[in-house]
């Protein structure tokens, strides 16, 4: 008998203690708030292999509320932007093709980090781990040239007989969905303090970050007269003028990705235990 009073006492004992270290983490507790500091850059028909090829600086403010000490939702706002240049290309035929762009990319993700190992900001003993990211994305792009001294937004020009007679396709938009995946590595030195590294790669359903979809030219004549004199000009910018060569890669989408160093900041007071 005495030892079932003991018994219920030290479950009773234990789920209170239990009740308290969980009411112990709050909203602010779980929550971390930092930046990206890195780069950006793309792949697509105009970087077909080069992994950093044409890299720019980008940013991202991100924000995670850690569930447990496995698994986090995070969200981030990125800007960054992409480029291709043919002219940089060690293979002949593209530096031919001649074609070049850079665009601005704005993105807005959410979705969640599994950390491979238990962690807690701050903690003594869970202080790192490796990770992945799995989101959701919606993204900017306004994919522009330049041409003679001038830069031209190649979406309103409609290289590809876009949103003109020459093509079934209407101009595409500048807001696309993407799927960002990312592998990071993370811990933390100090109470409420977190750094790491990331590098995310996102699957777009587009293939005109770079203004480049269409396997084929269309005539430089038709392209003039149906859409305008400029749209003949950047649509077919190869060296021989042949408008009979490879202009992309119908079968293919673009992606692009956000990668650097990050730096978080737990906003509420920092509690010693293992979140529950």
């Amino acid at each position: 008998m005495i030892f079932l009073k003991n018994s219920i006492f030290f479950i009773l004992a234990s789920c209170f203690v239990t009740a308290s270290f969980a009411q112990s983490f709050t909203p602010a507790s779980r929550t971390e708030l930092g930046l990206m500091l890195g780069g950006s850059h793309y792949f697509g028909d105009l970087n077909q292999d080069k992994l950093l090829r044409e890299t720019h600086p980008a940013v991202q403010v991100l924000m995670r509320y850690n569930i447990h000490s496995r698994l986090a939702f995070r969200a981030n706002i990125g800007i960054g932007s992409v480029s291709g240049d043919d002219s940089k290309s060690t293979n002949p035929l593209l530096v031919n093709r001649n074609l070049s762009f850079k665009s601005i990319i704005v993105e807005g993700a959410a979705g969640v980090e599994f950390n491979f190992l238990k962690y807690q900001v701050g903690h003594k003993k869970y202080n790192f781990t490796h990770y992945i990211v799995a989101q959701l994305a919606l993204f900017y792009m306004n994919p522009k040239t330049k041409y003679n001294g001038r830069w031209y937004d190649l979406r309103d020009i409609g290289t590809e007989g876009q949103g003109t007679k020459l093509s079934t396709h209407r101009r595409y938009s500048p807001i696309q969905f993407s799927i960002p995946i990312g592998i990071g590595f993370k811990f933390s030195p100090a109470k409420r303090f977190s750094i790491g590294i990331e590098y995310g790669i996102r699957k777009t359903f587009t293939d005109y970050i770079d203004d480049v979809k269409s396997d084929t030219y269309i005539s430089s004549g038709r392209m003039a007269t149906e859409n305008s004199p400029l749209a003949a000009k950047l649509a077919n910018r190869s060296l021989n003028q042949d408008e009979y060569g490879v202009r992309g890669n119908a079968n293919t989408k673009d992606w692009y990705s956000f990668f650097g160093i990050t730096i978080t900041l737990q906003l509420g007071k920092h509690n010693i235990c293992v979140q529950p």
